[in-house]
């Protein structure tokens, strides 16, 4: 998930999908009891979820939803051929099967992936789901009117780049083969060990041919999971979903499914929906959000209430703030330059900015801070919880900038405590310290988006965040730092323009790895090799703080998403 506030090509997503939004020392819900508050702690079948957030569900087609793990609204009615684990905090980060047997096949090199599907699979009319309704499902997601998914079958599938999907080319990819009913293999360009991670994407969601309409899909897409779509108004706006028949728990380990109804409405202002979430009342009081966090304002209310602290779950999501330079502006093709500012910054400062402790957690390194990224502890230029300024002066005057240094720095002027002026001036009063004076450019966020993603335009300095498709050092590292993937004519988010041969072909290698955990180790290594170039500087990572209803119970919050899995929660 690239960036939430974008529904992030990343998502959260739930995300984003969010969608979704951020992470550092993964755990579960710290404030809260894992399985709700109050009462009998056994969660029931039964009652009706409220869902009450700010962005509205739009784009409800598995083939336009940009999703890591199958979503939270969208995995309850789309199923694919793996997904998240459904658990609390890091055990959550795995990828494991949904309508596949297993995670997938590889051959020998990883460039082939074969997968088997469950018996007794059935869409909500209950006809059967087949291997071939999963390809004609991908294939479409190529179509232009429905674009919006993940870019990576297009990237990773054999012949794929020029694909129109099924309306205009009906002879479909060549690269995914259906030999029978329950068998699926897909040939791919280069070896990809974490193929089995993408296939968690609703891309991999089965649709039927017959039952394709189109870009009119999403107003009632066939559900191959435990819900079905019985109302959608308002391009999302108002989402009912009502219990599928035809879904048997037998074949899916992942979705508890306790509520019978699920009542999603959008479009919310977020200090309302943090209101009605508090007073509980009605309806209220069995709702949950899935996109709205609290604020630091809001935080220290909460907090100073039991009751409402008891209902608040923590989550953390493979997510980082960061500082990012472009080397190619001066002073910035200075490494030294880069150095002392990075050696400046007071984290201390920047997590008040960002909300507090409770909401931000400092970072020194790139990736996360979490197991299944790859973490490996490393800060190549100490500047402790407050600063070096003394350290940074030295190696301005060593750069040839003895009195002093003027610079600018870009940012957004959206009140998101991320890329916000609050940030900014964070970063502005550290730097003074060290006889940097930093002037600040403030852009609307659209403009502050343009600018930071076309490298004709990006500044020398400026704020910037990522989030990961999902929770491995793969899709964190080499979008950033691959130099094959620097986009001269189009959206880059390769910052510091960087391309090292060596950097290039150790990704090609961790690529190959189908052992997740060693791949992790390499990931982290690559993430230190990487920080020792100053082309970043890593701030923090943020902290999800989210209420939810006094009759919600059985909360499960993972650090594959960061936020509350709707898919286990059961109301009174």
């Amino acid at each position: 998930m690239r960036q939430p506030s974008v529904i992030a090509r990343r998502v959260a997503a739930a995300s984003v999908s969010l969608v979704v939004a951020a992470g550092a020392a993964a755990c579960g819900p710290k404030d809260n009891d894992a399985k709700g508050s109050g009462g009998d702690p056994t969660p029931h079948k039964g009652g009706t979820l409220t869902v009450l957030n700010s962005q509205p569900q739009s784009d409800f087609d598995p083939a336009r939803l940009y999703t890591s793990g199958g979503g939270n609204v969208p995995s309850l009615v789309f199923r694919t051929l793996t997904t998240r684990n459904r658990e609390n905090g890091a055990a959550g980060a795995k990828v494991v099967p949904d309508l596949a047997t297993d995670t997938g096949r590889p051959n020998k090199d990883a460039t082939v992936w074969t997968y088997t599907l469950k018996k007794g699979l059935k869409y909500e009319d209950g006809s059967p789901i087949t291997s071939a309704d999963i390809k004609y499902g991908i294939e479409r997601s190529f179509a232009p009117e429905l674009s919006g998914g993940a870019p990576y079958l297009r990237d990773w599938l054999v012949g794929a780049a020029d694909y129109q999907g099924p309306y205009k080319d009906k002879k479909g990819l060549s690269a995914i083969e259906t030999p029978d009913s329950r068998t699926i293999v897909f040939h791919l360009n280069k070896p990809e060990g974490e193929f089995p991670y993408l296939a968690t994407q609703t891309q991999f969601a089965p649709v039927p041919r017959s039952k394709d309409t189109g870009t009119k899909y999403e107003s009632h897409p066939v559900s191959s999971g435990p819900y079905k779509v019985v109302k959608n108004e308002n391009d999302g706006e108002h989402l009912v979903l009502e219990r599928n028949t035809q879904w048997s728990a037998a074949t899916d380990e992942e979705r508890k499914a306790y509520p019978d109804r699920i009542d999603v409405r959008s479009g919310l202002d977020s200090s309302v929906i943090n209101q009605r979430l508090s007073a509980s009342q009605g309806a209220d009081a069995a709702a949950v959000t899935t996109d709205t966090n609290l604020g630091p304002a809001e935080l220290a209310k909460v907090t100073g209430d039991k009751e409402l602290a008891a209902r608040v779950g923590t989550g953390h999501f493979g997510y980082t703030n960061y500082l990012a330079f472009n080397p190619k502006v001066k002073p910035f093709d200075n490494p030294k330059v880069r150095q002392a500012v990075a050696y400046a910054i007071d984290r201390s400062s920047v997590v008040n900015a960002a909300g507090g402790s409770a909401l931000a957690e400092p970072a020194t390194t790139f990736l996360p801070n979490q197991k299944s990224f790859g973490y490996t502890p490393y800060d190549p230029f100490p500047a402790g919880k407050s600063g070096n300024p003394a350290k940074a002066r030295e190696l301005l005057k060593q750069a040839g900038y003895s009195s002093g240094l003027t610079i600018t720095l870009t940012h957004s002027n959206s009140k998101d405590f991320e890329t916000s002026p609050e940030i900014a001036t964070a970063v502005q009063d550290a730097l003074k310290k060290a006889g940097i004076t930093v002037k600040l450019q403030g852009l609307e966020e659209n403009d502050y988006r343009d600018k930071i993603h076309s490298v004709k335009t990006e500044p020398g300095l400026f704020l910037a965040r990522w989030g990961a498709d999902w929770p491995s050092g793969g899709p964190f590292l080499a979008p950033i730092f691959d130099g094959r993937q620097i986009v001269k004519d189009g959206a880059n988010f390769n910052t510091g323009q960087l391309n090292d041969k060596s950097v290039n072909d150790e990704i090609d290698a961790i690529n190959k790895l189908t052992d997740l955990d060693a791949a992790a180790q390499r990931w982290g290594a690559l993430d230190k090799k990487i920080g020792e170039q100053a082309l970043v500087v890593p701030l923090f990572h943020p902290v999800y703080k989210r209420l939810y209803g006094k009759d919600v119970k059985n909360i499960v919050i993972s650090d594959w998403t960061g936020v509350l899995d709707i898919s286990q929660v059961s109301v009174k």
